[in-house]
């Protein structure tokens, strides 16, 4: 099947909710909606405290995920990794701590989330942004409200 439309490529600035609280969410919305996700972080220690987050982050349920090395990475719904491989079929890619791709036309949906308090996060987002929509990516940015919602800002 040939992608017809361009990217969605999300951006989510971080400032009031850290990470661990936010992309638990966002991968709930994802498999709601029969998703694959494949999330890529900057570094294995952020990996493995991502993987922790996600089968602690709420008492009455877990994210069903693995990580590219624990084995059968075909099956899990998300996909952890610190690389570019899409092992698991995905069509969804997060990227979290800095990471990125060369390509995002492979995907229906890319989301970078970054903390809006970190000066080079919030740097390497804006150059993440331009290449983005340089590339024909539908390009949006979303913002967290002081009552805790996200809005759409650009």
């Amino acid at each position: 099947m040939t992608k017809t439309k361009p990217t969605e490529v999300l951006f989510y600035h971080l400032e009031r909710t850290p990470l661990e609280r936010v992309l638990p969410g966002l991968l709930e919305k994802t498999l709601e909606r029969g998703w694959r996700a494949v999330v890529q972080a900057g570094s294995q220690e952020r990996l493995e405290a991502l993987d922790t987050a996600l089968w602690t982050y709420r008492d009455s349920s877990f994210l069903p995920h693995g990580s590219v090395g624990d084995g059968h990475p075909e099956e899990q719904p998300i996909l952890l990794t610190t690389g570019p491989e899409t092992l698991n079929g995905a069509t969804i890619r997060f990227f979290v701590d800095g990471s990125d791709a060369d390509d995002l036309s492979a995907y229906e949906r890319a989301i970078y989330l970054f903390d809006g308090r970190d000066e080079a996060a919030v740097a390497n987002a804006r150059t993440q942004w331009s290449i983005a929509k340089d590339a024909g990516h539908e390009v949006t940015y979303w913002q967290q409200s002081e009552q805790g919602k996200w809005e759409q800002k650009a």
